[in-house]
C-alpha cells in the first residue's frame, strides 16, 4: 500500500473517530440535562475513575499504552464536562493561580468566570451564574486563608472537591527589563512573602496587589523596565511579558489547597474527606470530648484549625477535616455524637481526596 493510500485510510479513520467522540459528547450533554433536572453534580469522581479504569483495560487488551489513552480521555472527559455546564468562578483574572487550579481539576476546556473578590465567587455559585467556584483555603507555607473559612460559615454552599496546586513564582516584566532595572515589585502579599529571600537581594519597593495576575497587568500597563510582578508563568504568557527569573519562591514545597464549591457535595467515591465546622461549650475538656467522638471510632483527623467566632471575645469555632464520607456509618455516628455535645455543627461537605 502506497504512502498516499495509507494517509487516506488515516483520514477516513480520523473522520470516524471525530464522529464517535462527537456522539459521546452529545450523550454527555444529555446526561448533563438529566443531572441538572435531578440536581446532581456534574463532577462524579467515582464514575470518572471507573471510566479511566475501563479505558486503560481496553488499551491493555489491544497491546496499546494505557497512559497514552488515559491522557487522551482526560481531554474527552473535560470536553464532556464543559457541555454539561461546568462553568467555574474564581477570584482574580486570567492567569491567576485559582484559574490554574480550576483547569487542573476540571480540564482546560471549561468556561471560567473571573470574579473581583472571594465574596463574588460565592455569590456567583449561590445565584447560579456559575455551577462551581474555586477558592484557596490553605497554603503549605502560610497556613489557612481565613476569609474563605469565614465565608463558608456564612454560606449554604458545599465543598464537592479539592485540588492541590504546586505554586511556582516568576519575576515578570517588559522585555527591556532585567534584574538591574527593577525598582519596585507588585504582587499579592502572600506571593511577596513567599519570595522574601529573592527580593531581599534586589533591594526593591514591594507593592501589594489584590491578585498575582492583576500585578502582571499593572506592570504591562506601566510599560517601564523599573517595574516587575510576581506571578505564574502562565500569566506572563497570557499578557505577552518577559520572565526575568523562574522559581523565585523561598521554599519549593509551596502548595496551595483549593476547595471546589457547589450547591451540594459529592457522592461517596471510596476515597473521600469531610470538612466540618463546630463550636464547643465553654467548659473544661469540651474540645477533648468533641475529638473523642472521632478517636473512639479510629477516624483519622487530617486538619484542625480554630477561628474566632467574632461574637464574643476569646470564643472560637473549630474547622476540622477527617477521612471518609459523611455518609459512612462510623462517620455518621461520630457527627451525631458531636452534635449532641456541641453548640453547633455544620458539615461543609464531603468530597474525593485530591489526587
Amino acid at each position: 500500500m502506497s504512502l498516499d493510500e495509507l494517509r487516506k485510510k488515516i483520514d477516513e479513520l480520523d473522520a470516524r473517530v471525530v464522529a464517535l467522540i462527537g456522539e459521546r459528547i452529545r450523550l454527555a450533554e444529555d446526561i448533563g440535562r438529566e443531572k441538572n433536572a435531578w440536581g446532581k453534580l456534574i463532577v462524579d469522581a467515582g464514575r470518572e475513575r471507573l471510566v479511566m479504569e475501563h479505558i486503560r483495560a481496553l488499551a491493555h487488551e489491544k497491546n496499546l499504552n494505557p497512559d497514552d489513552f488515559e491522557s487522551i480521555y482526560k481531554q474527552v472527559i473535560a470536553a464532556s464536562k464543559r457541555v454539561q455546564g461546568a462553568e467555574v468562578a474564581f477570584q482574580g483574572e486570567s492567569g491567576a493561580y485559582a484559574e490554574e487550579a480550576a483547569f487542573q481539576f476540571f480540564g482546560t476546556t471549561i468556561q471560567v468566570k473571573p470574579c473581583e473578590t472571594l465574596e463574588n465567587v460565592f455569590k456567583a455559585v449561590e445565584s447560579g451564574e456559575a455551577r462551581f467556584g474555586v477558592v484557596p483555603v490553605e497554603n503549605s507555607l502560610e497556613g489557612i486563608i481565613s476569609r474563605v473559612y469565614d465565608l463558608m460559615l456564612e454560606s449554604n454552599l458545599r465543598v464537592c472537591g479539592e485540588t492541590e496546586l504546586r505554586v511556582s513564582h516568576c519575576l515578570i516584566s517588559v522585555f527591556e527589563a532585567n534584574l538591574d532595572t527593577i525598582k519596585r515589585v507588585y504582587s499579592h502579599p502572600q506571593a511577596l512573602a513567599q519570595s522574601r529571600k529573592f527580593l531581599k537581594h534586589l533591594s526593591v519597593e514591594l507593592v501589594p496587589t489584590d491578585n498575582t495576575a492583576t500585578s502582571v497587568r499593572l506592570v504591562k500597563e506601566k510599560g517601564t523596565p523599573d517595574s516587575a510582578a510576581i506571578a505564574s508563568a502562565r500569566a506572563a504568557e497570557i499578557h505577552g511579558m518577559k520572565i526575568i527569573a523562574r522559581e523565585i519562591e523561598d521554599n519549593p514545597n509551596n502548595f496551595t489547597r483549593f476547595f471546589i464549591l457547589c450547591q451540594q457535595d459529592a457522592p461517596p467515591s471510596g476515597n473521600d474527606k469531610t470538612s466540618i465546622v463546630f463550636s464547643t461549650k465553654d467548659r473544661p475538656g469540651a474540645l477533648h470530648e468533641a475529638l473523642k467522638a472521632f478517636a473512639s471510632r479510629s477516624i483519622n483527623l487530617t486538619k484542625l484549625e480554630s477561628r474566632p467566632t467574632r461574637q464574643k471575645p476569646w470564643e472560637y469555632n473549630f474547622y476540622l477535616d477527617f477521612a471518609g464520607h459523611r455518609e459512612d456509618k462510623k462517620n455518621k455516628e461520630a457527627l451525631q455524637e458531636l452534635e449532641a455535645i456541641s453548640i453547633f455543627v455544620k458539615v461543609l461537605g464531603s468530597y474525593p481526596r485530591a489526587r
